[in-house]
């Protein structure tokens, strides 16, 4: 059965009958160099079908080799994760026929992952926590990406042509299966939200990957159930696949919530599949969910089972730093900065880059007001996230010391970084490069003072009668002539000196 969304259940009906059950699935490409079971670079954005090899396009007689550094970086998350490692485990074979998945099979990981039993104590918004249980965080390889062309959704449904790029297809993959997540009530939506964002925090704070959602290196495929209040059963769930933005993940389950609700109270029954999250808010069937069983599990004959040793272990358990939000909460307090402020940081993506430019030398006032906002400015305009600039915390930190010593003005200061961010070169030989260094030699600034109270006589004549005001225009005059490189303030006051008044 069907529901439009003008017939969907009213939030708060919802809740009043209902309990949502949720299970979030997250899948992760691990940042290596090289792919799981071979050598070709694991790179985004190359040409299509330009980074792959007879291993990960599936050719007859090839054989991998499991990416040591993939299965340290799959063992340190687990450790974040408070998981048990195991010692011992296979890969096995995930079998389906799918055009991105050349071989007709993915290597991954079934009944032995590498990682189980683990939790994350998940900050929201109100100060308080919420404790996610981990079921399990297991190593797989990701398939390539299909583009499909002539229909309106992006989607095969309606294309007349599909194009496979494999270039993805073998990419270290580490998929984190949450435990059901009950209790959460009216709070469920904010709560999965919440639940990806620490994820995607304590996974970039590892540098394990780049967590992209734009790009596809973190997708969350959210999984949802209601059952009645009071009732023990779980309800039918439906998988919302491939959720590829926090705000996504928060409408999807509303929305899920409240469509099964309506279904529910119809009298039709939930059916289990898959269904696709449409930006606009929505989510429309996909197929019906396969169980294990369909898949055909069976032991992967050409890997060795992984082993890691104890010591192995222990010793990448030193690497785990401090929990992301534990870090920030620090650097609040160290700051003097309201809740506020700082969720903007996070939000932007600039409270590590602020934190790198202080410690270059570069005050907290200073180093917030760049990254938080002229440079969120310029990666919005060039539509790539912050820390993707053409330009480092230490280079935000020697703009700042140029300011700070009164070589630039803040103005002049915006143009350096704009050089900085075009390849011009380090701040100061952008400075010297472009002459923006502020000019402090007074008998220069009274030369163009001069001469601009003698192309406008009727303003320097207000000046000296007592019209203070006017001097703007000569001030900005001055400031145009020496491409803003004359310090405002010592120009204004060489223009009223000039005129015979006083600031």
């Amino acid at each position: 059965m069907s529901v439009d969304s003008a017939e969907l259940a009213g939030y708060e009906d919802v809740i009043a009958d209902y309990e949502p059950v949720m299970g979030m699935e997250v899948h992760v490409e691990l940042a290596t160099a090289t792919k799981m079971f071979c050598g070709c670079a694991n790179r985004f954005g190359a040409e299509p079908n330009t980074l792959v090899c007879p291993v990960c396009l599936g050719l007859p007689g090839s054989l991998p080799v499991l990416n040591a550094s993939a299965v340290e970086s799959a063992i340190r998350i687990g450790l974040a994760l408070n998981c048990d490692i195991a010692p011992w485990g296979r890969f096995a074979r995930k079998n389906y026929f799918y055009p991105d998945q050349p071989k007709n099979y993915q290597i991954s990981q079934y009944d032995e992952p590498i990682a189980v039993n683990g939790y994350l104590d998940v900050p929201l918004d109100d100060g308080t926590t919420w404790r996610v249980e981990i079921e399990r965080a297991h190593m797989e390889e990701d398939t390539g990406k299909l583009t499909h062309l002539g229909s309106d959704t992006g989607r095969i449904a309606g294309a007349t042509t599909s194009l496979a790029d494999y270039n993805r297809a073998g990419v270290p993959l580490i998929e984190i299966v949450s435990k059901p997540i009950e209790g959460t009530g009216a709070r469920a939506p904010e709560i999965a939200r919440a639940y990806v964002t620490a994820l995607r925090d304590l996974l970039r704070g590892l540098g394990v990957s780049d967590v992209r959602m734009d790009q596809g290196s973190m997708r969350c495929d959210s999984n949802l159930s209601l059952k009645p209040i009071g009732a023990a059963e779980f309800g039918t769930r439906t998988e919302t696949k491939n959720v590829n933005s926090l705000k996504s993940v928060e409408v999807a389950v509303r929305y899920e919530m409240r469509r099964q609700a309506a279904v529910l109270n119809s009298g039709g029954t939930v059916t289990q599949e898959t269904r696709h999250f449409h930006e606009d808010g929505y989510t429309s069937p996909g197929r019906s969910k396969e169980t294990a069983q369909d898949y055909r599990y069976f032991p992967e004959p050409d890997l060795e089972p992984v082993a890691p040793s104890a010591e192995l272990v222990d010793r990448l358990r030193q690497t785990i730093p401090e929990l992301p939000w534990l870090v920030r909460k620090r650097i609040q307090q160290d700051w003097g900065i309201s809740d506020e402020v700082m969720r903007d940081l996070v939000n932007a993506g600039a409270v590590e880059l602020v934190a790198a430019t202080v410690e270059h030398g570069a005050s907290s006032e200073a180093a917030r007001a760049w990254w938080g906002n002229f440079l969120v400015q310029k990666a919005n305009e060039a539509e790539v996230e912050l820390e993707s600039l053409a330009i480092t915390p230490a280079q935000v930190a020697a703009v700042v010391k140029l300011v700070d010593e009164g070589k630039l003005s803040n103005k002049l200061a915006r143009q350096v970084i704009e050089g900085v961010l075009a390849g011009e070169g380090e701040p100061e030989q952008v400075m010297t490069d472009r002459g923006l260094a502020l000019v402090r030699d007074d008998s220069v600034i009274q030369t163009a003072v001069d001469e601009a109270l003698a192309a406008n006589p009727d303003v320097a004549e207000k000046i000296r009668g007592g019209k203070v005001a006017a001097a703007g225009a000569i001030v900005g005059a001055v400031m145009k002539a020496t491409k803003g490189s004359a310090d405002a303030a010592r120009v204004r006051e060489l223009v009223l000196a000039a005129c015979g008044q006083s600031g």
